[in-house]
Protein backbone atom coordinates (compact mmCIF):
# COMPACT_ATOMS: atom_id res chain seq x y z
CA UNK A 1 0.00 0.00 0.00
CA UNK A 2 1.37 3.36 -0.44
CA UNK A 3 2.50 5.33 2.06
CA UNK A 4 0.00 8.23 1.74
CA UNK A 5 -2.92 5.56 1.61
CA UNK A 6 -1.65 4.25 4.99
CA UNK A 7 -1.62 7.32 6.29
CA UNK A 8 -5.05 7.72 5.29
CA UNK A 9 -5.74 4.97 6.94
CA UNK A 10 -4.54 5.94 10.57
CA UNK A 11 -6.80 8.81 10.66
CA UNK A 12 -9.74 7.02 9.53
CA UNK A 13 -8.93 3.90 12.13
CA UNK A 14 -7.56 6.21 14.92
CA UNK A 15 -10.81 8.47 14.60
CA UNK A 16 -13.15 6.27 13.73
CA UNK A 17 -13.94 7.78 10.55
CA UNK A 18 -15.57 6.53 7.32
CA UNK A 19 -14.19 6.91 3.71
CA UNK A 20 -16.14 9.70 2.02
CA UNK A 21 -16.81 10.38 -1.22
CA UNK A 22 -14.94 13.50 -1.69
CA UNK A 23 -16.14 13.92 -5.15
CA UNK A 24 -19.41 15.00 -3.69
CA UNK A 25 -17.05 17.52 -1.44
CA UNK A 26 -17.87 21.21 -2.17
CA UNK A 27 -14.86 23.28 -3.66
CA UNK A 28 -14.67 25.31 -0.93
CA UNK A 29 -14.15 22.42 1.52
CA UNK A 30 -11.72 20.85 -0.72
CA UNK A 31 -9.52 24.58 -0.61
CA UNK A 32 -10.24 24.60 3.10
CA UNK A 33 -7.88 21.54 4.15
CA UNK A 34 -5.59 22.22 0.83
CA UNK A 35 -4.64 25.75 2.42
CA UNK A 36 -3.45 23.82 5.04
CA UNK A 37 -1.83 20.90 3.40
CA UNK A 38 0.05 23.32 1.01
CA UNK A 39 1.02 25.43 4.11
CA UNK A 40 2.18 22.46 5.89
CA UNK A 41 4.56 21.26 2.90
CA UNK A 42 6.14 25.23 2.71
CA UNK A 43 6.69 24.61 6.29
CA UNK A 44 8.12 21.65 6.22
CA UNK A 45 10.41 22.31 3.28
CA UNK A 46 11.30 25.90 4.81
CA UNK A 47 12.62 23.76 8.30
CA UNK A 48 14.14 21.26 7.05
CA UNK A 49 16.66 23.39 4.76
CA UNK A 50 17.43 25.98 7.62
CA UNK A 51 16.73 25.64 11.35
CA UNK A 52 16.17 29.17 12.11
CA UNK A 53 13.69 31.76 14.05
CA UNK A 54 10.16 31.20 13.80
CA UNK A 55 10.02 34.78 12.85
CA UNK A 56 11.96 34.31 9.59
CA UNK A 57 10.40 31.08 9.21
CA UNK A 58 6.94 33.06 9.11
CA UNK A 59 7.58 35.56 6.92
CA UNK A 60 9.43 33.20 4.32
CA UNK A 61 6.08 30.86 4.01
CA UNK A 62 3.67 33.79 4.24
CA UNK A 63 5.79 34.75 0.94
CA UNK A 64 4.71 31.33 -0.30
CA UNK A 65 1.24 30.33 0.71
CA UNK A 66 -0.39 34.01 -0.57
CA UNK A 67 -2.89 33.86 -3.10
CA UNK A 68 -0.66 35.85 -5.71
CA UNK A 69 2.27 33.24 -5.25
CA UNK A 70 -0.39 30.28 -5.64
CA UNK A 71 -1.98 31.92 -8.18
CA UNK A 72 1.33 31.78 -10.13
CA UNK A 73 1.99 28.37 -9.65
CA UNK A 74 -1.43 26.78 -11.08
CA UNK A 75 -0.65 28.63 -14.26
CA UNK A 76 2.52 27.38 -14.31
CA UNK A 77 1.00 23.54 -13.91
CA UNK A 78 -2.29 23.60 -16.12
CA UNK A 79 -0.09 21.64 -18.47
CA UNK A 80 0.67 19.25 -16.33
CA UNK A 81 -3.12 18.38 -15.11
CA UNK A 82 -4.90 15.54 -15.80
CA UNK A 83 -8.19 16.13 -16.92
CA UNK A 84 -9.24 15.12 -13.07
CA UNK A 85 -7.37 17.15 -11.66
CA UNK A 86 -7.83 20.15 -13.98
CA UNK A 87 -11.61 20.03 -13.16
CA UNK A 88 -11.15 20.03 -9.63
CA UNK A 89 -8.80 23.00 -10.01
CA UNK A 90 -11.75 24.61 -12.40
CA UNK A 91 -14.62 23.92 -9.65
CA UNK A 92 -12.62 25.54 -6.87
CA UNK A 93 -11.49 28.58 -9.46
CA UNK A 94 -15.31 28.83 -9.57
CA UNK A 95 -16.39 28.11 -6.55
CA UNK A 96 -18.69 31.49 -4.73
CA UNK A 97 -16.60 32.67 -1.91
CA UNK A 98 -17.97 34.78 0.00
CA UNK A 99 -14.21 36.49 1.38
CA UNK A 100 -11.57 37.55 -0.72
CA UNK A 101 -8.21 37.84 0.25
CA UNK A 102 -6.29 41.27 1.35
CA UNK A 103 -3.94 41.88 -0.77
CA UNK A 104 -4.91 39.84 -4.14
CA UNK A 105 -6.97 40.41 -7.18
CA UNK A 106 -10.28 38.54 -7.29
CA UNK A 107 -8.59 36.63 -10.46
CA UNK A 108 -5.39 35.32 -8.21
CA UNK A 109 -7.93 34.70 -4.93
CA UNK A 110 -10.24 32.49 -7.57
CA UNK A 111 -7.30 31.03 -8.92
CA UNK A 112 -5.85 30.41 -5.47
CA UNK A 113 -8.82 28.71 -4.30
CA UNK A 114 -8.95 26.14 -7.31
CA UNK A 115 -5.01 25.67 -6.45
CA UNK A 116 -6.22 24.62 -3.30
CA UNK A 117 -9.33 23.13 -3.63
CA UNK A 118 -6.97 20.72 -6.04
CA UNK A 119 -4.28 20.25 -3.25
CA UNK A 120 -7.10 19.37 -0.87
CA UNK A 121 -8.44 16.90 -3.60
CA UNK A 122 -5.07 15.20 -3.50
CA UNK A 123 -4.65 14.73 -0.19
CA UNK A 124 -7.73 13.65 0.82
CA UNK A 125 -7.64 11.25 -2.33
CA UNK A 126 -4.20 9.92 -0.14
CA UNK A 127 -2.25 11.34 -3.50
CA UNK A 128 0.72 12.82 -1.47
CA UNK A 129 3.01 12.08 -3.96
CA UNK A 130 1.54 13.68 -7.06
CA UNK A 131 0.71 16.78 -4.62
CA UNK A 132 4.04 17.43 -3.37
CA UNK A 133 5.25 16.77 -6.94
CA UNK A 134 2.70 19.29 -8.25
CA UNK A 135 3.96 21.53 -5.61
CA UNK A 136 7.64 20.97 -6.42
CA UNK A 137 6.69 21.23 -9.90
CA UNK A 138 4.46 24.99 -9.81
CA UNK A 139 7.58 26.31 -7.47
CA UNK A 140 10.07 25.84 -10.04
CA UNK A 141 8.24 25.95 -12.94
CA UNK A 142 6.80 29.96 -11.29
CA UNK A 143 10.41 30.01 -10.36
CA UNK A 144 9.14 30.44 -7.05
CA UNK A 145 11.54 30.94 -3.82
CA UNK A 146 11.16 28.26 -1.88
Amino acid sequence: MEKSLILKEMFLNEFGLEEQDIRTYSPLTLAYIGDAIFELVVRTVLVERKNTQAEKLHKAATKIVKAETQALMIEALKEELTEEELAVYKRGRNAKAVTRAKNATMSEYRRATGFEALMGYLYLKGEMERMIKLIHLGVEKAEVTL
